[in-house]
């Protein structure tokens, strides 16, 4: 009896199956999902948004006092910068602007995860310092893909799909000329780290020291040395937080 008559088909069918669930498990992962709400976002932008108009760059790593920032986003124009965050997320998402932490909810299962008006604020204070532009001409945009649902009011800035491109589009008073928004993206495209396998590794890296409570840090206002202090009173006390050793001069504060 030849059993290659039997087993051909089973081993032809592994071929493609075996493969398959692989990229299935890969594009469950929070890097393939990143990249993935990402290149959405890319494609709405082209689709939509006139880049003679809104010139931009994507995945933009910039140096911090601690670290590096990386940003998914950057859509320049005469009406403002706007600095764009991207969650491909699913399931119904609770938060409110000032909350530290912001929930999805999946069926039964529930996550947290960092405020994105929080983490993109960095992103803007990193741009400022680059371009020593004005705050009020950096705007923070949120955009959730993925099929998700905002349950709680947040700010219009905060959207779903398609919906930042109303968002940016809504500001119509200019506030750059033409010259200076050809000079900002040039600085942000000499100022910005190669976007390269290695830059991303050394982001890593940094967003690990940064967790780490026994790593070095400094003062992203003034670059003296973070030192881990106690809180000694209050509702609050013996909770520990990072705090900048230039005080009283500098009272910057960062949570452990």
């Amino acid at each position: 009896m030849d059993f290659s008559l039997i087993f051909a088909p089973m081993f032809s069918m592994l071929a493609w199956f075996i493969p398959a669930i692989l990229l299935l498990g890969l594009l469950k992962t929070p890097w393939a999902k990143g990249h993935i709400g990402e290149a959405l976002v890319r494609l709405f932008a082209h689709l939509q948004l006139d880049k003679h108009t809104y010139p931009r760059l994507h995945n933009v790593t910039l140096n911090t006092p601690d670290g590096t920032t990386q940003i998914d986003h950057i859509f320049l124009s005469r009406y403002g910068i706007f600095v764009l965050e991207t969650k491909n997320m699913s399931g119904w998402i609770f938060g409110s602007e000032k909350q530290a932490q912001w929930t999805q909810k999946i069926y039964k299962r529930t996550y947290k995860f960092q405020n994105p008006l929080r983490q993109n604020y960095k992103h803007q204070k990193a741009i400022e310092a680059l371009l020593g532009t004005s705050a009020e001409h950096l705007h923070s945009v949120i955009t959730f893909v993925g099929g998700s649902t905002l349950k709680t009011n947040v700010p219009p800035n905060v959207t779903q799909g398609i919906g930042f491109i109303s968002y940016i589009k809504s500001f119509q008073q200019p506030v750059f000329t033409e010259a200076e928004v050809t000079t900002m993206l040039h600085a942000l495209q000499t100022g910005r780290r190669a976007p390269t396998l290695a830059t991303h590794r050394e982001h890593v890296q940094s967003l690990k020291r940064r967790s780490d409570p026994t790593a070095e840090r400094q003062c992203p206002k003034c670059g003296n040395a973070l030192l881990v202090r106690t809180i000694k009173s209050g509702a609050k006390a013996g909770q520990q937080f990072w705090g900048c050793s230039g005080f009283p001069k500098c009272r910057t504060m960062q949570s452990l």
